[in-house]
């Protein structure tokens, strides 16, 4: 169940929703359940995220190249952002990698980005929680669950007399 945190000025809605659906293909295409993958955006206020001794936001970006990759007309560039993954113990330094390089291509990280910084943990399947119709369970758990329906949400399990 990766969750991708990023802490950053605040997106447009429809860039968060382009940046979460961009990861979550990639995920999916390595075998992850569409809905286990988790994005989060938080808004980082003004003067909360420091570099040494200088609040980010302060920090001169370099002047983006108007004939690269985005060209004229291009989102703007990220001009800071704080990432924090959680993924399987399981997954080898090449998935980390390849992560890692596609979560700053989704954010848009290149030339005029001041500060990006990211932090991919392991986590251990029994150390993660989510709430199962109201039950709170360890994903190391979940395998028992039924099948997604055709709309994507999970079959409602029968429960059984006590």
């Amino acid at each position: 169940m990766p969750t991708i945190t990023i802490t950053s000025p605040e997106l447009p809605a429809r860039r968060r929703r382009a940046v979460a659906v961009r990861l979550t293909r990639w995920l999916t295409g390595r075998g992850v359940t569409p809905t286990h993958a988790v994005v989060r955006f938080v808004t980082e206020e003004p003067g909360s995220l420091y570099a040494g001794a200088f609040p980010v936001e302060a920090l001169p970006a370099p002047a983006a190249d108007p004939t690269g990759p985005g060209g004229p007309g291009a989102q703007e560039p990220l001009h800071h952002a704080s990432v924090v993954c959680q993924i399987g113990v399981d997954r080898d330094a090449d998935f980390r990698d390849q992560l890692a390089a596609e979560i700053a291509a989704a954010l848009g990280v290149g030339p005029g980005t001041a500060f990006f910084y990211l932090d991919l943990q392991p986590t251990a399947r029994g150390h993660v929680y989510v709430a199962d119709h109201g039950a709170l369970r360890r994903v190391d758990t979940l395998d028992d669950l039924p099948a997604p329906t055709d709309d994507g949400a999970l079959a409602r399990r029968e429960e059984t007399p006590a």
